[in-house]
């Protein structure tokens, strides 16, 4: 073997496990089968938007996805949240293979009404980032189980609930590859290059 050869395999070697470095981690504990290892996924969801159209795992096959968890009368964080929401949607405004999910967890006062009026304030194309709610049980449950959050109500806290202000990355394989603190700007310019990470990965 010659060692231009030989370097070049040297060489091709390094490339990839440089690609794989730079895979961004699938969180969750994974579960092994003889050679098989699969990762939590998303459960099965069934939710209503701000335009009445209902939202599945099936609107987002062959997407990525942003979702967080939130509702329109929180005092504390939520306004936080959506506006570094806000700096995700319009970085990826003219991507079709990124969309966003925000679920209230107020479902008994924040109705289609008010998230449509909510969502034509921020100036938001609806195809493009859904507010949806849904059964109250249900959207706990999903918040808890599947995105590693936590929401639920709190007659202690400020607006009557306790949640999670994280900004979860999702893949097209219902994964979620990361968790970006939604209070602080840096988190929300980490979760933009990750985004443009995982479209290189899985596009």
């Amino acid at each position: 073997m010659s060692k231009c050869l030989s370097l070049f395999i040297i060489l091709c070697g390094l490339v990839a496990c440089k690609q794989s470095a730079n895979k961004l981690p699938i969180l969750g504990d994974p579960i092994i089968n003889g050679k098989d290892t699969s990762y939590p996924t998303i459960a099965n969801f069934k939710l209503i938007d701000q335009d009445s159209t209902v939202i599945t795992n099936q609107t987002f096959a062959n997407k990525i996805y942003v979702a967080d968890f939130m509702f329109l009368s929180c005092p504390t964080i939520c306004p936080k949240m959506t506006k570094e929401m806000y700096n995700v949607y319009l970085a990826f405004a003219t991507d079709a293979r990124v969309e966003l999910l925000s679920h209230t967890i107020d479902p008994a006062h924040d109705t289609i009404l008010r998230l449509k009026a909510y969502t034509i304030n921020l100036g938001i194309a609806s195809s493009k980032w859904h507010f949806v709610t849904g059964n109250e049980d249900s959207i706990f449950t999903l918040a808890n189980n599947s995105y590693f959050s936590t929401a639920y109500p709190d007659s202690t806290a400020p607006g009557g609930f306790t949640h999670s202000g994280g900004l979860l990355l999702v893949d097209k394989n219902r994964h979620i590859r990361g968790v970006y603190n939604s209070t602080n700007p840096q988190e929300t310019q980490r979760l933009i290059t990750d985004i443009n990470q995982l479209l290189k990965e899985q596009f």
